[in-house]
């Protein structure tokens, strides 16, 4: 993969596809974590007298104009951690946004308005990828988080460039999950929770050559112990993912590999706030309760296997992460990432919020921005935003000298 490192950005229009999707309260910023990791890119970009233009999406405004979803907010943000001026072009595409381009020079930075205020972006429509190709001169992508989709930014410009690279996020999460796949230091465990069995079945299948041990939770691991005919209660269960989940631990069981189930759950009379809990066995699972995390005996066992391990996954939350009551499994978790020794990488949007509460986000590796897309790589899937910077211009819009 070309790197952003090996352009010459002296004085040229350097289009950077950045994911700068992040969670607002009306206008506040709740979480700059995607700000924050792009912003070595656009300082690479500044300090080489390249001339960025900045575009993301934010939220889902379905095609249309919605105010709260402006990405003002964010240039707001981009102008005092980078220091230098930065201004919200009216909109991604169309003659005023060209002018403000053309007259920003270098040390000052244009973003784009949200890319998914028009339709055309998801479709990939070709013309109006054209419109986003006539304000760059050279193609940056560092939005590992749309690198799954085939959108207009993340594929269909790319065409008219032949000077096009990954940025520094970009590069670094291909490293590191590229790592998991075909170099990873052993003992290798893989923690993965959340709702569906369906959501990580990919990732458990690709990963069975790989992975030494499986820590299963949150609601998937139901659909798992449903497959053994263990008593679940009311819990959570894909029903028609029972029979998958038992040929997965057959495959799982043929290839030495261990998959850890939970050996005891906080069980709840209703999955919300207030409700009435109680730690019960694996074995004796009340039939009117449902399961909304792991126990304190299934945390231990889990630490007791990452800390034994060299390298360690972890994308999804042991339960019903958003209710404090039910977070104490997911916080276990986090803990027991900060303490291992070994290489680890924390993927998906509750598991990163888990390690950020328990303050520990400079204590793993490597925190993956893409939830989607890093699932999607760790399932061994081609993701079209990187295939498309290793495809050559087939409709260059110039002569580019980098």
């Amino acid at each position: 993969m070309r790197l952003l490192t090996d352009l010459d950005v002296d004085g040229k229009r350097v289009f950077v596809r950045a994911d700068l999707n992040v969670p607002l309260a009306g206008r506040a910023i709740t979480d700059a974590t995607r700000i924050e990791a792009t912003l070595p890119t656009l300082r690479w970009v500044l300090e080489h007298r390249g001339r960025p233009v900045v575009a993301s999406h934010l939220g889902r405004p379905k095609g249309e104009r919605r105010p709260e979803l402006s990405l003002a907010p964010v240039a707001d943000h981009l102008r005092a951690a980078l220091d230098v001026p930065v201004t919200l072009a009216p909109d991604c595409v169309g003659e005023a946004t060209e002018a403000l381009v053309a007259a920003t020079g270098p040390g000052a930075v244009v973003v784009l308005e949200n890319l998914r205020f028009h339709p055309e972006e998801e479709k990939n429509d070709p013309e109006f990828s054209l419109w986003l190709a006539r304000l760059g001169d050279v193609y940056v992508d560092d939005a590992f988080g749309a690198a799954h989709r085939a959108h207009a930014s993340t594929v269909g410009m790319t065409r008219h460039f032949r000077a096009k690279a990954a940025g520094f996020l970009l590069a670094r999460e291909v490293e590191l999950l590229s790592k998991l796949l075909h170099a990873p230091e052993k003992p290798f465990v893989a923690v993965l929770g959340g709702a569906k069995v369906s959501d990580k079945i990919g990732v458990i299948e690709n990963l069975l050559s790989r992975v030494q041990v499986f820590c299963i939770g949150g609601a998937m691991a139901y659909t798992f112990l449903a497959a053994l005919g263990k008593p679940i209660g009311r819990s959570r269960v894909e029903q028609d993912r029972i029979g998958l989940a038992a040929e997965t631990l057959r495959r799982a069981d043929a290839a030495g590999v261990r998959i850890l189930l939970p050996l005891d759950h906080l069980a709840a009379d209703a999955p919300e706030a207030g409700a009435a809990t109680t730690v019960v066995g694996a074995e004796d699972f009340p039939a009117d309760l449902l399961g909304v995390d792991i126990g304190p005996r299934t945390a231990e066992a889990y630490r007791a296997e990452i800390l034994r391990a060299r390298t360690v996954l972890w994308n999804g939350p042991m339960g019903i992460f958003e209710v404090d009551a039910f977070a104490r499994g997911t916080l276990a978790i986090a803990d027991a990432l900060a303490a291992s020794s070994g290489t680890t990488v924390v993927g998906g949007g509750d598991s990163v919020a888990a390690l950020r509460r328990a303050g520990k986000m400079d204590a793993v590796t490597h925190v993956s921005t893409g939830g989607g897309a890093s699932l999607e790589f760790l399932e061994g899937r081609e993701l079209p935003g990187l295939r498309a910077l290793d495809e050559p211009a087939t409709e260059p819009l110039a002569e580019e000298g980098a």
